[in-house]
């Protein structure tokens, strides 16, 4: 049975940093993904990464800012968030089996979704 756990959710500054982790079990060779969704918002993709940390994607508005890799045993993906702002505020979640190419909901439709970790960014 697949197991997905967020963690490293926080208050942080503007201009701050956050990593975030997700850990997995019962599951190997698979992409991994960052959503999130701020209140009145639709999910958004932030970042994907294949099984072999090779393909790397990034939303727009987090080039730059934010980095996504993976450590060995390769049960567990980080999310870098560096630069934070205002606008990144939202339950950030972890997605599992997906297409690491795409952030595009759709193709993350039948992923494993983790419960989620709150990110406030604020003074």
């Amino acid at each position: 049975q697949l197991n997905v756990v967020e963690s490293g959710g926080g208050l942080v500054q503007p201009g701050g940093s956050l990593t975030l982790s997700c850990t997995i079990s019962g599951m190997d060779l698979y992409a991994v993904a960052w959503f999130r969704q701020a209140p009145g918002k639709e999910r958004e993709g932030v970042s994907a990464i294949s099984h072999t940390g090779g393909v790397r994607t990034y939303a727009d508005s987090v080039k730059g800012r934010f980095s996504i890799y993976r450590q060995n045993p390769r049960n567990t993906v980080y999310l870098r968030m560096n630069s934070l702002r205002p606008e990144d505020t939202a339950v950030y979640y972890c997605a599992v089996d997906g297409r690491a190419d795409s952030l595009s909901p759709r193709d993350w439709s039948s992923a494993s979704w983790g419960q989620g970790t709150q990110v406030t960014v604020s003074s």
